[in-house]
């Protein structure tokens, strides 16, 4: 993913640059407030935000204060017609949406798979989607790129998907052949990676800059890392696959494989198992999970709170961070479990790591991975808005 723009750009690409990611990840910012954030003089922000606009990137008002003396500071809000696809294949389902500069949500489709996706069906799915919406809901917007947030290991600097293996992918071109498909840019990337960044920028993870992130979805478990405010993708992309760990069982009936890896040990499948189901949505998922009063689910759901827990405390152990964040399954887990897996966790840990640590569930819910996937489809338009329009 690019980095946030520097001076190098040059001073008037770089304050563009600054203004739109003020506005898109804060939300609408007076011209007073720009000022302010920016340190400009306020001639050059009304030039700065008056070529935004030409641009079709920022939207401007007078707002209409009734009994305010004076004209008040018209309000700059990032344009929700500039949108970003942000598409998440998972075994059971592909999750697609439209998501607007200003980050507001114009359409979103759940499609629910009858077998494991192909990457050409996945393909044949977005480039169908955006033909149905470009002759609706978006018929007047400007399609960005297209961000895709993949369960496995993606080499983002040409998007090839090395290996998800439970959708059974290996070495796919698929950010190319979504290119071909939609003559869209698109840029693909591991889910949990993006999901930490989404959490990070908006959810339980804002302006703390030390998180591990576990995602838990039909495909799994991974992981994403923020460590001094930046994303941390190791050498080849690949770091926080924290599913694919051991994680250290000292009880036996907390066991489910002689050697398992923790998303062999912590499930979603076993889940649904427990509750009855065969396949579900995760606010479904989470609803028969809060409300089952069976001791057999009850007892799942704690079993797998103490081997989520001793995974945890090696990875605090490890990266020492403040914050653990939890998302799709694991965020019920946790929300279920709190000052169980709290206390395992600072049973097992070194105790000077778990000073000051927390441990929360993600505040974006379902959005998280189409939020992340979006700033992937945004970021190098924020990096530089270049001339577009």
């Amino acid at each position: 993913m690019p980095t946030p723009p520097s001076p190098a750009l040059g001073t008037r690409p770089h304050n563009l640059a600054r203004i739109l990611r003020l506005v898109h990840e804060d939300g609408a910012q007076s011209r007073a407030a720009l000022t302010e954030a920016t340190g400009l003089n306020r001639s050059t922000i009304a030039d700065l935000v008056a070529e935004l606009v030409r641009r079709g990137l920022v939207d401007e008002r007078v707002p209409d204060l009734p009994g305010r003396v004076g004209r008040p500071s018209p309000v700059v809000t990032a344009s929700a017609r500039v949108v970003a696809i942000a598409v998440n294949p998972e075994v059971d389902a592909v999750e697609i949406a439209a998501v607007g500069l200003d980050r507001s949500i114009l359409v979103r489709e759940r499609l629910p798979n009858a077998s494991v996706p192909s990457p050409g069906e996945v393909t044949q799915t977005i480039a169908s989607r955006i033909d149905a919406w470009r002759q609706g809901v978006l018929a007047d917007a400007r399609i960005e790129a297209v961000g895709i947030a993949v369960p496995g290991l993606v080499r983002t600097s040409d998007g090839v998907v090395r290996n998800a293996p439970h959708l059974e992918w290996r070495d796919v071109p698929l950010a190319d052949l979504v290119r071909t498909a939609t003559a869209a840019p698109t840029y693909v990337d591991n889910d949990a990676t993006l999901g930490v960044i989404a959490e990070h920028r908006y959810g339980a993870g804002r302006g703390i800059d030390d998180i591990v992130y576990l995602n838990g979805g039909a495909s799994g478990i991974g992981g994403g890392l923020i460590i001094h405010g930046r994303p941390v993708a190791g050498a080849g992309g690949y770091a926080g696959e924290f599913g694919q760990n051991r994680p250290r069982i000292s009880a036996d009936d907390d066991r489910r494989t002689a050697d398992g890896v923790l998303e062999t040990e912590v499930s979603r499948r076993l889940l649904l198992e427990a509750v009855g189901l065969d396949a579900a949505d995760d606010e479904t998922l989470d609803a028969e999970l809060t409300s089952s009063e069976s001791s057999a689910v009850a007892d799942e759901v704690t079993r797998q709170a103490h081997v989520l827990a001793s995974a945890l405390a090696n990875a605090v152990n490890v990266l020492n961070p403040a914050l653990v964040v939890l998302g799709g399954f694991l965020a019920t887990i946790a929300d279920l479990r709190t000052e169980q897996i709290t206390a395992d966790v600072g049973m097992l840990a070194m105790s000077e790591s778990v000073e000051g640590l927390e441990i929360r569930a993600a505040a974006l819910g379902a959005d998280r991975l189409l939020i992340g996937a979006a700033e992937l489809a945004f970021a190098e338009l924020l990096a530089d808005p270049g001339e577009r329009g």
